[in-house]
């Protein structure tokens, strides 16, 4: 079977946010500065990570390769929208709009696989401890973020390659400030059985195993925090755990709602600021998620901030 472009349009229109020309200046401000909080703060991380030896953990092996996902996932939409804004240029071509799709689906995916790795390496942690440095060796970390992009730039490909099967009318406009695959398949003028019936099977297996994955490792987690003793071990591991959690259900929850709920596909106001609950704003605050309410974590920015050495008492 072959899989060809057949659509008639070789541009397409992106709506952006609103359509109100008055919004626009406000809109540029509001996602020029998250981007710049995402870009400064991931990258931050990045650096304090790889400066401290201290850090060079499992934990901070992925919390590190988040964070250089999230900023590589911001960096494939939100660009693009501020130039359009500044330019009043909506337009993106065809083969721009295909990449797009693929991209973020690709660090969409590598952040779906990510989360799960982190809650397998919290649940080995702490109710392995003994074990943990044996299990989550260096090669085995790095084995599961090359299987992580693996899949994902399988799924990525596999949906875009799809997509090359679908027919558009010309003067295609998107309702939404960047191209999402849900909306470029409701928008097609062919069938579209095969590529919705593709969503919902890829979501219900790619998202679907490692959000079990996640529910098994914090369900032994919570299990394990509860046979503690220390009242203010209790407290810290719960507070840890409620971060993750809130961020893992703003993810998932409106990703879900985004490619699923029939509600938010149809409605685009309803669609952009739900893919902006999981496009954006976890990608902006995991820095402070993770790391921040982390000692080590913080210790190390503050002496990297300063320019001081990395000195940790050992306690």
């Amino acid at each position: 079977m072959k899989f060809k472009n057949q659509t008639a349009a070789s541009e397409l229109i992106l709506l952006g946010m609103t359509h109100d020309s008055e919004l626009q200046p406000l809109i540029f401000c509001l996602f020029l500065s998250m981007y710049l909080i995402t870009i400064l703060g991931n990258l931050l991380i990045i650096l304090t990570v790889r400066a401290d030896s201290n850090l060079h953990t499992p934990m901070f092996f992925f919390l590190s390769n988040l964070s250089l996902n999230d900023i590589c996932l911001s960096s494939t939409t939100i660009p693009k929208l501020l130039v359009s804004i500044q330019t009043q240029d909506q337009k993106i071509t065809y083969t721009g709009c295909l990449s797009q799709v693929s991209f973020v689906l690709i660090f969409g995916g590598m952040e779906n696989c990510l989360l799960a790795v982190m809650a397998y390496d919290r649940y080995v942690a702490i109710c392995q401890p003994l074990r943990y440095q044996v299990i989550l060796s260096s090669d085995f970390c790095v084995l599961l973020l090359v299987l992580s992009l693996l899949i994902s730039t399988v799924h990525a490909l596999l949906h875009t390659v799809m997509a090359l099967r679908l027919s558009f009318c010309t003067n295609v406009e998107i309702p939404h400030f960047f191209c999402e695959l849900a909306q470029l398949i409701n928008l097609a003028c062919s069938d579209t059985f095969i590529n919705t019936l593709m969503v919902y099977s890829a979501a219900n297996i790619f998202f679907g195993v490692p959000i079990a994955g996640i529910i098994f490792s914090y369900s032994k987690i919570v299990s394990s925090v509860f046979r503690m003793h220390s009242v203010g071990g209790r407290y810290k591991a719960f507070s840890t755990c409620g971060s993750y959690l809130s961020v893992v259900f703003l993810f998932y929850v409106t990703g879900f709602g985004v490619h699923l709920s029939p509600t938010v596909v149809d409605s685009s106001t309803k669609n952009a600021v739900a893919s902006v609950m999981y496009i954006v704003i976890p990608q902006m605050i995991n820095p402070f998620i993770y790391s921040l309410r982390n000692r080590e974590m913080k210790i190390a920015l503050r002496h990297l901030i300063s320019g001081k050495p990395f000195l940790f008492l050992c306690s």
